[in-house]
């Protein structure tokens, strides 16, 4: 098995690429070791030391590290636990775990539904690219609410990507959008 890694716009973050499927139809953000017992490969990531944050994509997993600890130590260590769950044949999720509940009027269904459709086609393939993702988790009086998650949690560009990119293109093509924050878990 040959894993790929890329780093990512968050100095304390790389994306590693097992090359093959991670988590089908969903993310997984891990702020800690406690929230990732549902996942048998996140709970052994959490398990060396330095590991402070872990996301699963559809094909790759992102690792953010403690600024104590030196990539140069780790990286081996993470591409090994990678390598052995993946050739161990575990599952990536022992439980679905319970989606976060969107605030949403139901008159603003049709808004709702087109911010989705530019967060889906837009915004998700290039946060995807640089090892994380965005959820939205609600919109009330113009509001959108937003979660970064992966590489983009605690990345110093997170808040220009929604300020500047995420929530000037809400605004250009939905006129209802007033602005976008960032929603935390």
């Amino acid at each position: 098995m040959f894993i790929e890694t890329e780093s990512t716009p968050n100095p304390a973050t790389l994306k590693f690429l097992p090359g093959q499927e991670v988590l089908s139809g969903r993310t997984a953000d891990f702020a800690d070791a406690d929230a990732a017992l549902i996942s048998p490969l996140a709970n052994t990531l959490f398990g060396l030391a330095g590991v402070t944050r872990v996301f699963l994509g559809a094909d790759f997993v992102t690792i953010t590290k403690s600024d104590a600890t030196d990539w140069q130590a780790l990286k081996p260590q993470v591409l090994g636990a990678i390598m052995e769950h993946f050739l161990s044949g575990q599952q990536v999720m022992s439980e679905a775990g319970a989606a976060a509940a969107e605030d949403v009027l139901p008159e603003d269904q049709e808004i709702v539904d087109q911010i989705k459709d530019l967060l889906e086609t837009r915004v998700r393939p290039a946060v995807a690219s640089d090892g994380g993702d965005i959820i939205f988790r609600g919109f009330r009086d113009g509001v959108v609410s937003l979660q970064m998650q992966g590489s983009c949690s605690g990345c110093p560009s997170s808040t220009a990507t929604l300020k500047h990119g995420i929530e000037n293109l809400l605004k250009h093509y939905i006129p209802e959008v007033q602005s976008v924050t960032q929603a935390y878990s």
